[in-house]
């Protein structure tokens, strides 16, 4: 990796066939990377959507083809089966609806990745579990894991791919599924505690509510350095990236739908949920980040846009979708690129397009196809063993006035490598977690001398006022 970046615990666990990354720190830090330019980038806007690879989403022309008809990004119309034959990725709506409807979901937790991981050959999708929606009809399809989804359904993203920055090698941190993966997006870890060796490696049941709110009975697996997995509860006690954040009067603000659901991190985490009673026999978080007249846990998910139009967007932001506007199989309504194209646009029609840097990225592959092997990480090999890997690629779009225009990243990236950017930009220690073990710190993204990206508002179906006035209750995700 060309640095000593192994700071404090790093651990290998081998599982069903595949190698498992797990991160770890002592909480402490290394001294921060120089900031790459405090006065250009002031606000950090994470936008995490849900479940999807660069093979299966961004099937986008101006993206794959090599210049000068295209970007050159790294994405293919074929995959590879157990049976060592070439499949040609079929079409796929986004949502629900249309005239191919995603009416199933994949398996995409610790074991899917085993088997389509396969010891690096990427041929173990056809094995991956397929959920087929309550009623579906003509569920599975031919080759169900093997879609990209329509390109018309996604307009809006391949507009702010091909304008901004697209990284085709942007890859999990972790090897599962939502909870873990919102876990490493806030804190770079999904540890019970600060020292544990252990890690999330699904989702807890219940998935609603869950965290310290769950209740008695409620259990998440979590995973040793010897791949036994045992359940416990799912509370866990860590320093978070908001810690570093408050300690230096950094705002932030989390933008959620819902309250104990698996994509709102900070319930899992006892001193932010601050839970009415003692875990297990909390039933709500009461914390001081989620009361008082303008909490930094919102739970509205939409409040980030009349907080954008009211001119008081915090300077690190996350904004989690609705099940309906997530992008996730057999849920989604096909609205997310507007629901992202709705946040973009009113920040970039807003004072704050000058000085901030949006990352558009997914929580984890849902189990479609994908053609690159993740990274393998050479590190600290005496004490814990060499050869360990990443998860699987996820789509990430870097969308900036300093973001490079037209580019295709290259270089390899991570969840923690969007932590590491952060504590960067802003003079914050690090967590000693997966920031510090990050990929890279997304320099390659920026370019901080060029002439700022005047902002052109993205096309999309749907506008930000169709958000702001849907009063359907908000889906939990069916993330099994």
């Amino acid at each position: 990796m060309g640095r000593t970046a192994f700071l404090c615990l790093s651990v290998v666990l081998v599982f069903a066939g595949a190698v498992l990354l797990m991160l770890n720190g002592c909480g402490g830090g290394s001294s921060p990377m120089p900031p790459p330019n405090p006065q250009k980038v002031q606000h950090v806007v994470i936008i995490f959507q849900e479940n999807r690879t660069p093979d299966n989403l961004f099937q986008d022309p101006v993206l794959y083809n090599p210049p000068p008809a295209g970007h050159g990004a790294d994405v293919v119309q074929n995959g590879l089966n157990s049976q060592g034959k070439t499949v040609p990725l079929g079409l796929l709506d986004l949502g629900t609806a249309g005239s191919n409807p995603d009416n199933y979901d994949l398996g995409h937790g610790h074991y899917a990745f085993g088997v389509m991981y396969d010891h690096g050959k990427m041929d173990g999708a056809d094995k991956v579990e397929v959920i087929c929606a309550p009623g579906a009809g003509g569920c599975p399809p031919p080759t169900p894991q093997f879609k990209y989804v329509n390109p018309a359904d996604v307009q809006p993203y391949f507009a702010l791919a091909e304008q901004y920055t697209f990284a085709d090698r942007m890859f999990q941190t972790n090897q599962g599924p939502s909870f873990p993966a919102h876990q490493f997006i806030l804190s770079g870890t999904s540890a019970p505690t600060a020292s544990s060796n252990l890690f999330a490696s699904e989702n807890p049941n219940p998935q609603s509510p869950t965290g310290c709110i769950s209740p008695p009975s409620g259990t998440v697996l979590v995973i040793d350095p010897s791949g036994n997995q045992t359940p416990q509860y799912p509370c866990f006690e860590h320093p978070t990236l908001t810690d570093p954040l408050d300690a230096k009067g950094i705002t932030w603000r989390y933008y959620t739908p819902l309250a104990g659901f698996i994509w709102t991190a900070p319930n899992a985490i006892q001193h932010m949920c601050g839970p009415n009673a003692q875990p297990p026999n909390g039933t709500s978080c009461v914390g001081p980040d989620w009361t008082g007249a303008n909490p930094k846990v919102s739970i509205s998910q939409t409040q980030v846009l009349t907080d954008i139009a009211n001119g008081n967007l915090a300077q690190v932001v996350w904004v989690i979708p609705t099940g309906q506007a997530s992008d996730h199989a057999s849920t989604n309504d096909g609205s997310g690129p507007s629901w992202v194209a709705s946040v973009v646009n009113a920040i970039g029609n807003s004072q704050y397009w000058s000085n901030t840097a949006i990352f558009i990225t997914w929580d984890d592959w849902g189990g479609w196809y994908d053609h690159v092997p993740p990274p393998k990480v050479l590190a600290n090999c005496a004490q814990w063993g060499c050869g360990y890997v990443y998860g699987f690629r996820v789509p990430l779009i870097v969308v900036s006035p300093y973001a490079k225009a037209a580019y295709i990243s290259h270089v390899n990236h991570d969840f923690g490598s969007i932590l590491k950017f952060i504590e960067s930009n802003f003079g914050l220690p690090s967590l000693g977690y997966a920031d510090a073990n990050a990929l890279d710190d997304l320099s390659d993204c920026f370019d901080f001398n060029q002439t700022p990206i005047p902002f052109q508002t993205i096309q999309a179906p749907l506008s930000a006022e169709h958000f702001l006035n849907d009063r359907r209750p908000a889906t939990d995700p069916d993330d099994d």
